[in-house]
């Protein structure tokens, strides 16, 4: 089993970066997808950027050009770095990795809150 740790969630305001990391046990990360998906108030938990083992990233509409997904293999850690953030950005993060439909695994998830 793979367990997932979130850390680099906090306060910033709006225009401000904050760059969350997801590290994960076992030996077997570099064969996972790893993405973030967060979930606001009152909202559906939605993906926000992901990563597969070959390098490939996708990002969702509204964080493209802000958000950059990144992963290091030798570390165990998946990286979500968030520039020029928005007030509609706050959220819980959560961390996600993904082999097949028995192997899909969550982080306990980071709040993110954007606030002047």
């Amino acid at each position: 089993q793979v367990q997932l740790v979130e850390s680099g969630g906090g306060l910033v305001q709006p225009g401000g970066s904050l760059r969350l990391s997801c590290t994960a046990s076992g030996s077997l990360f570099n064969r996972y997808r790893m993405a973030w998906y967060r979930q606001a108030p009152g909202k559906q938990r939605e993906l926000v950027a992901s990563i597969t083992s070959g390098g490939t990233r996708n990002y969702a509409d509204s964080v493209k050009g802000r958000f950059t997904i990144s992963r290091d293999n030798a570390k165990n850690t998946v990286y979500l770095q968030m520039n020029s953030l928005k007030v509609e950005d706050t959220a819980v993060y959560y961390c996600n990795a993904f082999a097949t439909s028995v192997a899909n695994y969550w982080g306990q998830g980071t709040q993110v809150t954007v606030s002047s």
